[in-house]
């Protein structure tokens, strides 16, 4: 993303083309945030939209404290959140759940297994991409936001708490639970 900066500093310039080259970069990527957090896709793009205008607004006033793709992605959820997106809290991890997982020490007490490595065949692992998106979408809201934040795009874990507003501890119990999740789905379609 290096030359996010130059673009960047391109459209604090009213450059058009940097505009439309960000656009390209992020615009996807926006949706899908967006569209994890109100679950609905044309209001995702309506969010994503409201995201660029604003962004267009407050391109002068970016310090570039953090990267603008954090700036960014902070305007969508901000954006997405006032739209009137449902978060649903998690419940607390029950005791019996840890002792299941975790020895008295805090590891894992029998650690999962790699399933990736278990898929030769790759017809089988095209068939589990569209297996795993349906298992992230049917996460909690929380759950799925951090999951795609973390894991599907990369996001730093102090970027998530910042973005969603979470602590650190809350931001890992979220993406276990979303990882427990999915995994467990995919191994019960992996038989």
């Amino acid at each position: 993303m290096d030359d996010d900066t130059a673009l960047v500093r391109r459209l604090g310039d009213g450059d058009e083309e940097a505009f439309t080259l960000l656009v390209r970069r992020y615009h996807p990527t926006l949706v899908r945030l967006a569209l994890g957090t109100v679950g609905n896709r044309a209001v995702a793009e309506e969010v994503a939209q409201d995201t660029w205008l604003a962004v267009v607004k407050g391109i002068r006033s970016f310090e570039g404290r953090s990267s603008f793709r954090t700036w960014l992605f902070h305007i969508l959820m901000n954006r997405a959140r006032s739209t009137g997106a449902r978060e649903h809290r998690a419940a607390p991890l029950r005791d019996d759940d840890l002792a299941e997982r975790f020895d008295a020490k805090g590891a894992w007490a029998a650690p999962p297994g790699a399933w990736a490595d278990e898929v030769t065949d790759r017809l089988a692992a095209e068939r589990l991409v569209p297996e795993a998106r349906r298992l992230i979408d049917a996460l909690p809201d929380a759950q799925r936001q951090v999951m795609l934040l973390r894991d599907v795009e990369g996001v730093e874990a102090d970027d998530v708490c910042a973005l969603l507003g979470l602590s650190g501890g809350n931001q890992r119990v979220l993406l276990h639970r979303a990882r427990t999740a999915v995994r467990a789905g995919l191994a019960e379609v992996m038989g």
